[in-house]
């Protein structure tokens, strides 16, 4: 049965790399509950200003820059194609800076084009201002290895749903508070239209710094502490703990070996024979028994030292983590989930003005926000349903309710294609209905992430979230050429979930030696 209290009260950890057990969701004053807030507060600032633009793009900036349709769907593409190129940059980035600093550089990085909005007056300025606001979609990836870092694997996946989910939602909140800041300053201010939507870019410019700072001042790298000091730590802790012997090296690449004969984290080896992995065995003390440590055996503890620690990246060790089978099978599930996310997200409120001319900017805008913040609960739901499915099914539960939620979302993707609804009550059943599946398939993808290659978690989550962004520009591009056309590429889309999702079932969800990670 669930305990509320564990929402507030200092979690259990794991005795090894201090992660919690719980998430202490509504309690900032301690350090889980601290960073579990800023990850989540932080994405949710950085994709409300992300999207910024479509709610006041199809009608207010379109008019004042002499947009064409195809204008406007350029600008969607080059949008998620920066934010591609950041997420692939920003999971190296994780591994070698730690997330802290990284998620920090995206947000004031992406703060600057964000505060010069105003100085677009032409289709080429604004190509290139959304290019560099797409920075900000590169700060999902240290939002989701900032809670890796944090939270266990028994409610990872519903750490990461949550901070992913709550911070999703900054697509819908934006739908409400552009529009809504818009017509303030031209009914209140008196401005006009040309001059009001440049000056409400401001606000969110003001939210993101002021966010990032507060991440640099309050909250640590790890829960040991420093990100460099991080291996030190853990081989501390296995000592305290009656282990004693070397982890790996993390100033080193990501096979580097801690001693002479030791297997690297991906590697395998026999889990009794700790003096081959660079560990060694010693008269076993009290597990458990220290003050909000959970109960964990030697070989779990071994496993997390040796599997679960993330390394230094280099190139060349990269590429077999990005280029594996299981990488794959996330890159997949979430092209698909997050990709149609996006997509979807920016022409959904031109599709309601399209079928329901009566809503107008701000009634469609206000529907299609519905669709973003529906996250706050639907993507935590895939999280709390991976975490579920774990303790009985292991992995391969995770990985098998990632098919399941996408078959489901293709299904409803082209229940809306080919009936296009033009009752409203149709249309809206219909689209929170793929809403439930689609976003419960980001949460339960980010559910399965930080078991696979645990050692490298920065990688699997650059080239996961990056190619989410890839899916968000092929389907972006499929709009873009099929013009007003929406639901054909709704049908469109959903054909190529279902083939996807089907072509990638039959993979492990693990590689088969690797450590730690299960």
């Amino acid at each position: 049965m669930f305990d509320i209290s564990v929402l507030w009260k200092a979690p259990e950890v794991n005795p090894i790399n201090r992660k919690a057990r719980t998430i202490p969701g509504l309690n900032p004053v301690n350090v889980y509950g601290r960073v579990f807030f800023f990850s989540w507060f932080g994405f949710m600032i950085a994709f409300w200003s992300w999207y910024a633009f479509p709610p006041l793009l199809y009608e207010t900036i379109a008019k004042d820059l002499g947009l064409s349709q195809a204008d406007v769907a350029n600008s969607n593409i080059v949008s998620l194609t920066a934010t591609l190129l950041i997420r692939l940059v920003a999971g190296p980035s994780c591994d070698r800076f730690g997330p802290r600093l990284t998620f920090a550089g995206c947000l004031l990085a992406g703060a600057i084009p964000t505060a010069l909005a105003g100085a677009v007056y032409n289709v080429q300025g604004l190509l290139a201002l959304r290019f560099f606001v797409g920075i900000l979609g590169g700060s999902f990836v240290p939002c989701q290895v900032w809670s890796t870092g944090f939270f266990d694997k028994n409610v990872v996946g519903t750490a990461n749903a949550l901070t992913g989910g709550f911070g999703n939602a900054g697509g819908g909140i934006t739908y409400f508070l552009m529009p809504a800041i818009f017509d303030s300053l031209v009914a209140d201010r008196g401005l006009t239209a040309h001059v009001a939507w440049r000056v409400t870019f401001i606000v969110p410019f003001i939210c993101i710094v002021t966010t990032a700072v507060g991440m640099l001042i309050l909250c640590p790298d790890t829960p040991t502490g420093k990100w460099s000091e991080r291996h030190l730590a853990v081989q501390q802790n296995l000592a305290t703990h009656g282990i004693s012997g070397a982890v790996v090296d993390v100033p080193g690449e990501l096979t580097d070996q801690a001693t002479a004969g030791t297997n690297s984290p991906n590697g395998s080896g026999s889990g009794s024979d700790e003096k081959k992995l660079g560990f060694e065995a010693v008269e076993p003390k009290q597990i458990g028994g220290f003050a909000h440590e959970a109960p964990l055996g030697e070989q779990a503890m071994l496993d997390t030292a040796r599997g679960e620690v993330v390394v230094k990246p280099s190139f060349r060790e990269a590429l077999p983590v990005v280029f594996s089978a299981q990488t794959l099978v996330l890159a997949g599930g979430y092209f698909c989930s997050f990709g149609g996310e996006l997509a979807i997200n920016s022409i959904l409120g031109a599709y309601y003005v399209k079928n329901f001319p009566t809503l107008q900017q701000r009634g469609s805008g206000n529907w299609a926000a519905m669709f973003g913040l529906l996250n706050v609960v639907f993507r935590p739901l895939g999280g709390v349903f991976s975490d579920l499915v774990y303790p009985r099914f292991g992995v391969w539960g995770k990985k098998a309710l990632i098919h399941v939620v996408g078959l489901m979302t293709g299904v409803f993707l082209i229940a809306i294609g080919l009936t296009d609804p033009m009752d409203q009550n149709t249309m809206f059943g219909l689209v929170a209905g793929m809403a439930f599946f689609l976003e419960s398939g980001n949460g339960a993808n980010f559910g399965l992430v930080p078991h696979v290659h645990p050692h490298a978690n920065g990688i699997v989550s650059g080239c996961t979230g990056a190619t989410g962004n890839l899916g968000g520009i092929v389907f972006a591009i499929i709009f873009r050429y099929n013009h007003k056309d929406y639901a054909q590429v709704f049908w469109i889309i959903g054909v190529m979930t279902i083939a996807i999702n089907l072509s990638l079932c039959w993979i492990r969800p693990v590689p088969k030696a690797q450590i730690g990670g299960r």
